[in-house]
């Protein structure tokens, strides 16, 4: 299946004034001399008449309008989760307190796909607009089904993120039929830590619990695929983000947590097919990261692809532009030729 994409990565249209302007004409009303002559009050004249013959007609002329876009059917109200019922772990089976949530944007037409979205934020805050529900829209407009995740913030409590990431998976995965969703299309995309994220769950999954007694708990966690835009990837380099490390590992971590979350370093044959995204000129985290994860992904065979852009910095020049519209079209090219998406 091919997706036509305009060049703001969209595939959306409205109806023209021209169209308008045809089908307001065809309802005008056409007044001749018989009817003006009829008028047993001539001497009022015809505006006399007007008020009372717009009330009479006004359910007919409402029939007749045009349909606009603002008139269709909304899209289902989005489905936002409890991913830990007020009991979320901090550890591996350490049950602790707090919630994380998955806000499901369920695609009006879906194609099988569903991608959990993971917003950046340095690990100290979440980018959930242009970075989480505005991607679900964008999602929703090709037929892919967007999941943003609230995930809880660190703190130094290295594994919270994956836990989240790997519940939301879960959820996602042993939910599909609800959505609409392939069981077997459950992607993750994130963005600067967000991409963190992501590329640690697309390195440390599982396949659930076999003996579990709930659907979520017996689901696998892997993805099958990963789209990594501007993403933070190593917490060894000269060129690790350092406010994202030390969200996420705290002050002082051992050289064992630095090396379990540097994710180019844990990039195994079992990695997702994987998709990059990076400026050149990005600064605060630098293009490296896509370019060693890019590197091992290679090594070990994995279908990927590192769309290197030329400029836009970190953001995208604020998620606009000819280098956003460029990650957009090339990730939904990239994905449509995965064995698993046909």
């Amino acid at each position: 299946m091919k997706v036509g994409i305009g060049k703001n990565g969209r595939t959306a249209g409205l109806v023209g004034r021209g169209a308008l302007a045809e089908s307001t004409a065809a309802c005008e009303l056409r007044l001749d001399s018989r009817f003006m002559s009829a008028v047993p009050f001539a001497g009022l004249g015809l505006l006399a008449f007007m008020p009372l013959m717009v009330t009479a007609l006004m359910p007919l002329l409402m029939l007749a309008r045009p349909v606009a876009a603002a008139d269709e059917a909304p899209n289902a109200k989005p489905a936002r989760i409890a991913l830990w019922g007020g009991r979320a772990p901090t550890a591996p089976g350490v049950p602790g307190e707090g919630e994380a949530f998955l806000t499901v944007h369920a695609a009006p037409q879906p194609r099988g796909p569903a991608i959990v979205i993971c917003p950046g934020g340095g690990y100290g805050g979440l980018v959930t607009g242009a970075e989480g529900h505005g991607i679900a829209a964008w999602l929703n407009r090709h037929g892919i089904t967007g999941a943003v995740l609230e995930y809880r913030l660190p703190s130094g409590r290295s594994e919270v993120p994956l836990l989240d990431a790997q519940q939301a998976l879960r959820t996602l995965r042993a939910r599909a039929a609800e959505w609409k969703c392939d069981p077997h299309r459950i992607g993750i995309l994130g963005f600067s830590a967000g991409g963190h994220l992501a590329s640690t769950a697309a390195t440390h999954f599982d396949a659930g619990d076999p003996a579990a007694n709930e659907p979520v708990a017996k689901s696998s966690c892997r993805p099958d695929f990963a789209i990594l835009v501007y993403p933070v990837i190593s917490m060894t380099s000269d060129f690790t983000h350092q406010g994202s490390k030390r969200n996420l590992l705290g002050a002082n971590p051992t050289a064992e947590l630095v090396r379990r979350f540097s994710n180019e370093l844990q990039v195994t044959d079992r990695t997702p097919p994987t998709f990059l995204a990076h400026a050149l000129d990005d600064k605060p985290v630098p293009p490296d990261n896509s370019r060693v994860f890019h590197e091992a992904l290679r090594k070990h065979n994995i279908p990927s692809r590192y769309l290197e852009l030329p400029s836009g910095g970190h953001g995208l020049n604020g998620y606009k532009g000819p280098m956003w519209d460029a990650w957009q079209t090339e990730s939904l090219a990239w994905l449509e030729q995965l064995p698993m998406a046909k």
